[in-house]
């Protein structure tokens, strides 16, 4: 049943999380790297002064109540606007605020919540109050402020990166909490505390409402496993499709198979496809991997990331997905090599730099006039030469003569590959005979 601990001076429909909202900077967990002694931030703090600024983080981690200690910190008004609640009319009203205290002599703190949710137009309302010093601009974002906001306003403030929570943050807080509310010492074992902790996943937030959430549901103020299942099973690791943690996530699996940790690889797989992600978008990019970062040194890689992406198509999720794990853990397993990928960017870039014509030689000429042009003309068929290789031919136009743009690794099959071409390189040289010379 449930359980009365709340007093009625406390409303009882105000979130645990700000019941408990820290009252001065000596309350505020985490972000150390920032407010820690000696820290810039710190710094700035200690003299009174602060500048323009917007957080970047993931939520749960004090955006919001750094924010208004910050403001607090400085003697400032502080103003607070959400970008998901508010347009157009709510700026004009903030502003005639704003202007109102600088009239008698306030100092300005306006804080923007989800300030990328602002369109540009919004982002630029704000330009000339930062650019003349009239207000102190915090904004608050999950997302990448480089892509997300705009770079007329970044260019006037200092993005702070926040941090996720330790778990001995949250730890802290559960145990600020306990005694806030008075809850007994026995109300969690420590094996149930360290599992909400690892749910919250460093979301504050998140951390405090599992304990509310069991605060409601707890038989005599003694948390069951079956309690703490409940409440902790719907929670979901941080993934946000087309966001940071997407990108972050999808880079992190590319980088572990390129550095050849399959350990690496199939966790940060797991972690997508558990919050989420598309298994076909995986697949795809898969598929590019193999040849992006395996190549040549191992052809089978590609087959077998085609043939994982037909399995998914074919079975769906679950089964498809063990298909995909193995995939990335023999693409992290295999030979490495980007000789092709680096080819083909540079022949990328060559083909753009010029519209070289294609050498007789190489022409085709199926009519008669074609022919009397001389196309075609001493062109050598590489089966009737020994080794079936034209020694001293060239098949680049004559401007590009000479350029190497593969250049096989040492590594795998292109260990092979490479003794192949310095052989074909050998007969071109001992033939005397250059197309161009």
């Amino acid at each position: 049943m449930a359980n009365d601990l709340f007093s009625e001076s406390t409303p009882l429909d105000q979130p645990l999380a700000a019941k408990l909202r820290p009252k001065s900077l000596d309350d505020y967990v985490g972000q150390t790297h920032l407010l820690g002694s000696g820290k810039a931030l710190r710094k700035l703090l200690d003299r009174r002064r602060l500048h323009s600024m917007i957080f970047w983080g993931p939520p749960g981690v004090g955006k919001t109540s750094l924010a208004r200690l910050l403001s607090q910190q400085v003697d400032a008004e502080f103003l607070a606007l959400s970008a998901v609640l508010s347009g157009t009319k709510e700026i004009r009203e903030v502003v005639a605020q704003m202007e109102q205290y600088r009239a008698h002599g306030r100092r300005v703190v306006l804080f923007v919540d989800e300030v990328h949710r602002f369109n540009k137009a919004q982002q630029d309302a704000f330009l000339p109050f930062v650019e003349d010093g009239d207000l102190i601009f915090i904004g608050a974002t999950t997302e990448n402020p480089s892509f997300e906001v705009n770079n007329a306003l970044i260019s006037r403030v200092k993005v702070y990166r926040l941090k996720s929570h330790s778990a001995e943050d949250l730890g802290f807080l559960l145990q600020r909490a306990y005694d806030e509310l008075k809850l007994p010492t026995e109300f969690m074992t420590p094996s149930q505390q360290d599992a909400l902790i690892a749910a919250a996943d460093g979301d504050a937030r998140r951390c405090l409402s599992f304990l509310e959430m069991l605060i409601d549901v707890a038989d005599d103020l003694k948390v069951s496993d079956a309690d703490l299942r409940d409440v902790i099973s719907s929670a979901a690791v941080r993934f946000d499709k087309g966001g940071d943690y997407f990108y972050d996530q999808i880079s992190a699996l590319h980088k572990s198979i390129r550095g050849s940790s399959p350990d690496g690889a199939i966790y940060w797989l797991a972690r997508m496809l558990s919050a989420g992600c598309e298994p076909l978008y995986v697949a795809r990019r898969l598929v590019r991997m193999a040849s992006e970062d395996i190549g040549n040194a191992d052809p089978r890689a590609l087959e077998l990331c085609l043939a994982a992406w037909e399995s998914q198509h074919r079975l769906g999720s679950p089964e498809g997905e063990l298909a995909l794990a193995q995939a990335a853990v023999y693409l992290a397993s295999a030979p490495k090599s980007n000789a092709v990928y680096s080819a083909w960017k540079t022949a990328q870039q060559l083909a753009q730099a010029g519209s070289y014509e294609v050498p007789n030689h190489l022409r085709n000429a199926p009519t008669k006039l074609m022919q009397e042009a001389g196309f075609g003309d001493d062109y050598r068929y590489a089966h009737d030469e020994p080794e079936a290789y034209a020694a001293g031919e060239s098949y680049l136009p004559i401007e590009l003569h000479g350029t190497r743009l593969y250049e096989p690794v040492g590594r795998g099959l292109e260990t092979k590959i490479s003794d192949k071409l310095k052989h074909l390189r050998a007969l071109d040289e001992a033939s005397g005979r250059q197309r161009y010379d």
